[in-house]
C-alpha cells in the first residue's frame, strides 16, 4: 500500500510541474500577443497618420469652409432620370455658366438615385441655373434648387 501512496505523490508532483510550464506557456504566449497588438496600434496610427485621418481641427475648419464655398456655386436638381449621363446633365446646364462637376447620386449597388448635384466655377451661374427649375430633360420635369451645407 505504501508504493501506491509514493506513485501518487510522485504523480501529483508531475501534475504540478506540468501546471506550472503550462501557465509558464501561457504567459510567455500572452506576452507576444501584448508585443504583437502594439506594434499593430502603433502601424495603425502611422497609417493614418499617413492617410491624414487624423487630422487638426484647423484642417478640418478649413474643410468646412473648402465645402460651404463649393455648395454656394452649387445646384441640387432632382427628379433626374436613371438613364441621364452626367455629360447630359452638364449639357443642360452649360448656358448657365462654366460647369466643373456633375454628381448623380447612386445607391451601394450603382444605380442612379434621381438626383444630382451640379458645381459651377462661377457664383452668377447658380442663380441662372435656379431659372432651370421646371425645365426638362428626358422627358422629365427637372427640380433645381439651391444646395444646402
Amino acid at each position: 500500500m505504501e508504493q501506491h501512496d509514493v506513485d501518487m505523490a510522485a504523480a501529483a508532483a508531475d501534475n504540478d510541474n506540468d501546471a506550472a510550464a503550462d501557465v509558464e506557456d501561457m504567459k510567455k504566449r500572452l506576452k507576444e500577443m501584448e508585443d504583437e497588438a502594439a506594434a499593430l496600434r502603433e502601424m495603425q496610427a502611422k497609417v493614418e497618420k499617413e492617410m491624414g485621418s487624423v487630422q487638426d481641427p484647423a484642417a478640418s475648419a478649413a474643410d468646412q469652409v473648402n465645402r460651404e464655398e463649393i455648395d454656394s456655386r452649387s445646384v441640387f436638381v432632382g427628379n433626374v432620370d436613371y438613364a441621364c449621363t452626367p455629360e447630359e446633365v452638364q449639357q443642360h446646364f452649360q448656358g448657365c455658366g462654366t460647369v466643373n462637376r456633375v454628381t448623380i447620386r447612386t445607391n451601394k449597388y450603382g444605380q442612379p438615385k434621381g438626383y444630382a448635384y451640379v458645381e459651377f466655377l462661377e457664383l452668377e451661374a447658380v442663380q441662372e441655373a435656379l431659372r432651370l427649375n421646371e425645365s426638362e430633360l428626358h422627358g422629365r420635369q427637372l427640380k433645381v434648387g439651391h444646395c444646402v451645407s
